[in-house]
């Protein structure tokens, strides 16, 4: 819900930071791995309990998220690494859903159920932005993304808010869980709604930002 305006707050630092790691010899991809590198440990940590370690090392995984997508812009930006990091992203948020159930058992349905509403946001987002590209569809709020990035009330920044809570409060997991699975159902319908109505009409820009 709110990615489109922080990326634009962002967009200059990163630029910024992105410039002198190009200098020093980083790519886009390598920043991914290290990304995904961080999210493993961040899983690993949440698993054992060692929850706060876990948000930390979460934290550096969403700031390489933004870093590798500014590396790719001050060099040739590529479909193999897009493909790459959109993997990985969605890899680390289904892998720290599982790290809460592994830290607790007791917890795993809480935790099925949120990955259920995670494949259906996924999977409407990216079926979507398949057929806009087809289509030569352009969101121009969300213009710096390498696919076409069909909003709705949980993005990005919501999953790392959620996350960073249920880190700082494991106790509060399964609420939480359930909570936020309510919302990204909802945007999963929303999604569904509003794909359909953009493929029907086939808009090749995204009304709402003209």
């Amino acid at each position: 819900m709110f990615d489109a305006r922080l990326n634009q707050c962002l967009k200059g630092p990163l630029s910024r930071v992105a410039v002198v790691l190009v200098k020093r010899g980083w790519s886009a991809d390598q920043m991914t791995w290290l990304g995904a590198f961080f999210g493993l440990l961040a899983i690993s940590c949440v698993s054992v309990d060692a929850t706060g370690l876990g948000l930390g090392l979460f934290l550096l995984n969403r700031l390489c998220d933004g870093l590798d997508g500014a590396i790719a812009r001050q060099r040739e930006s590529s479909d193999a690494g897009a493909f790459l990091d959109i993997v990985l992203d969605f890899l680390v948020y289904a892998g720290m859903v599982l790290g809460f159930a592994l830290r607790d058992p007791a917890d795993s349905l809480a935790a099925a159920v949120l990955l259920f509403s995670f494949i259906g946001t996924a999977s409407s987002f990216l079926a979507f932005a398949i057929f806009a590209k087809t289509r030569g569809m352009t969101n121009l709020r969300m213009q710096q993304k390498s696919m076409y990035y069909l909003e709705g009330l949980t993005e990005g920044f919501e999953t790392t808010l959620v996350f960073s809570v249920m880190c700082l409060r494991p106790e509060l997991f399964g609420w939480l869980a359930y909570g936020f699975a309510s919302l990204c159902l909802l945007t999963t319908i929303g999604r569904i709604l509003e794909g359909r109505r953009r493929l029907v009409g086939n808009h090749p820009v995204d009304p709402d930002t003209l």
